[in-house]
């Protein structure tokens, strides 16, 4: 039966005695999380299980490791600019002796909890959904300095601008055609399917899919 993990303790361990985890299959935004770190710190800890004498295997938090690593040991020369003046890297404190290590909470679980707490842990975020008003207001408090916070002033401009009126759309794009609403039929074909659908269709007066799809059609109803 699975067992729930179960917390043991909470350290600040090197790098290198940690190992990414195997087949993870989230591929997140590195540099995004990097200029997180730099600005705001590692605010929430890499979740690592531990197994017998192995290398604490990284659950959740493997993207935190990756930026970490991006940044590497020492000082990386890079003061953090916000609307207040310049201050230090929060991960380095631009300290050339700063050593490459993170925040870990090291828990106990076997196999099957381990696969579940990395899947959930890349899954929930994406199932969310926003308070666009809220979202707003949140990011008005900025003060147009938006780093560290993953958005851009193109996200904030995208967020905040009304939406297009009927007349600017056709203004855009022009007014819409009858056939723009007509139904779209999407199949997936197999490439043997394909070959022998082009075949039977060589001799349509047109060479895009509607065309043959009609030509198809026409070929249907003469046989009725």
């Amino acid at each position: 039966m699975t067992e729930p993990a179960r917390y043991l303790r909470t350290v600040v361990l090197p790098l290198d005695q940690l190992r990414h985890f195997p087949g993870n299959a989230k591929r997140g935004d590195v540099p995004a999380i990097l200029d997180s770190l730099r600005r705001n710190g590692q605010y929430r800890s890499l979740i690592a299980r531990q197994v017998d004498e192995e290398p604490l295997t990284v659950l959740a938090g493997n993207h935190t490791m990756m930026a970490l690593e991006l940044h590497g040991p020492g000082d990386c020369g890079q003061p953090v600019k916000t609307s207040r003046g310049e201050r230090p890297c929060a991960i380095c404190g631009n300290d050339q002796a700063w050593e490459l290590t993170a925040r870990v909470e090291v828990v106990e679980c076997d196999d099957d909890t381990a696969r579940r707490v990395n899947l959930v842990d890349n899954k929930s975020a994406e199932k969310g959904t926003y308070d666009r008003d809220a979202l707003a207001e949140l990011l008005s408090y900025m003060d147009d300095d938006l780093g560290g916070t993953g958005y851009s002033d193109a996200d904030v401009q995208l967020l905040i601008a009304p939406p297009p009126s009927l007349e600017e759309l056709a203004d855009t794009y022009g007014d819409p055609e009858a056939d723009d609403f007509w139904p779209v039929i999407r199949i997936r074909l197999s490439p043997e399917e394909r070959d022998e659908f082009l075949g039977l269709t060589a001799d349509a007066p047109g060479k895009e899919d509607t065309d043959r799809f009609r030509y198809l059609l026409g070929l249907a109803r003469g046989s009725a």
